[in-house]
């Protein structure tokens, strides 16, 4: 039985033409690019046309800086924390905006902070799952703000904030603004010439580059203070020696991706829509978030009288891979952030199930996880005691 991956919003699969990309700098180019003799020059070239294609990808200017690092854990750790120093240890600012349905790397920094004495405010999204400018702009007290930080797209929902909108009304108020871009690229643009925020972080193996790398934004002229601290790599903003078959799989993958993106909006979207469709034709389900306010690749659903878990359980018996929620905090049995905060229903919280799709989603494998999902859904009612 071939097995079918829909938890995309996890990871992806590494695009062959990455991995192909990557292969001589394993055991031929493998020299430190920081050296220099051969070895270490000889890397520099594809590096450079690494840096290129993440400047493209995410339309940064020649001035900005584009921070390759570990992941986008380690680039939203960077910001936030510089947040803290920059801001709030000199005594300038007291306070880090952002929102209750962060993912767990955002989320928890903020938990760390909050504990040092940062004033953290977690705005809530409105019914429709959305942060909005207006929600931002009630109470908002720019002298006491040091940062703003809210996700482009939410990596369970798929819900995308309006972000330009947001960025624009912190530029306005003179208080930067940082997002979390992991969901957003390879499925919707994402053009720092259009939208105005100040630090954007993004990560590799959410677009099917290699795990263990990912990029920071920094807008030239904005303050930034470097989380790891030795050697000048990165213009000595990120200290450590530079992976660079990752480095380069990565530039790849963003290329890859952003010329795929009319796929994704189109055909990709058009595969999610047939199996939203057949979930929503079942009786007592739901699926989170508007479609137009929605990465096209992305189904939260809930069903009512069953458990998540055990509706993956049986998903993976017959070969199909989805996921609860966020792949960062898994192995929680509790319901998610983001579900108690836009699902009422407290039962339903735990139900929720998301597919989510890529670029090497199938129409036949969508169609085979319809009639996995319609059986299921059958089976565990069946034997539910609370449907």
């Amino acid at each position: 039985m071939d097995r079918i991956y829909l938890d995309n919003n996890a990871t992806t699969v590494v695009d062959p033409k990455v991995k192909q990309a990557m292969e001589p700098f394993w055991l031929q180019r493998y020299g430190n690019p920081n050296s220099l003799h051969r070895f270490g020059t000889e890397t520099h070239p594809e590096m450079g046309v690494a840096l290129d294609r993440l400047y493209a990808g995410i339309g940064a200017a020649d001035a900005d800086d584009v921070i390759v690092n570990g992941c986008a854990t380690e680039g939203n750790n960077t910001i936030l924390k510089a947040a803290w120093v920059d801001g709030i240890l000199e005594g300038k600012k007291s306070r880090i905006v952002s929102t209750a349905v962060e993912h767990p790397s955002v989320a928890h920094t903020l938990d760390w902070l909050e504990q040092r004495g940062v004033e953290v405010i977690r705005l809530q999204p409105n019914h429709e799952g959305l942060i909005t400018p207006e929600a931002l702009a009630e109470g908002f007290d720019a002298d006491k703000t040091a940062l703003v930080s809210i996700m482009w797209a939410n990596n369970e929902t798929g819900i995308i904030n309006p972000v330009k909108e947001l960025a624009e009304f912190c530029r306005e108020k003179g208080v930067p603004f940082h997002t979390d871009a992991v969901q957003a690229v390879g499925k919707v643009p994402v053009n720092l010439q259009e939208v105005g925020a100040d630090y954007l972080t993004f990560s590799a193996h959410k677009f099917h580059g290699p795990k263990g790398a990912g990029g920071l934004f920094v807008r030239s002229g904005c303050s930034f203070t470097p989380l790891l601290h030795g050697g000048e790599q990165m213009g000595g903003l990120r200290a450590g020696t530079v992976n660079v078959p990752f480095f380069v799989g990565m530039g790849l993958a963003m290329e890859l991706a952003v010329d795929s993106l009319h796929y994704a909006q189109t055909t990709m979207a058009t595969l999610r829509n047939r199996l939203e469709d057949a979930i929503l034709a079942l009786p007592d389900t739901m699926v989170l978030g508007k479609r137009e306010h929605r990465t096209p690749n992305t189904i939260l659903a809930s069903f009512k009288g069953i458990e998540g878990e055990a509706f993956l359980w049986d998903l993976n018996q017959a070969g199909v891979a989805a996921s609860t929620g966020s792949a960062c905090s898994s192995e929680s049995l509790e319901a998610d952030a983001t579900l108690r905060t836009m699902v009422s229903d407290a039962d339903l919280a735990h139900t929720a199930v998301r597919f989510s799709l890529s670029r090497f989603t199938t129409e036949e494998e969508i169609e085979r996880v319809i009639s996995v999902v319609e059986g299921t859904v059958k089976r565990l009612r069946a034997i539910s005691s609370t449907y």
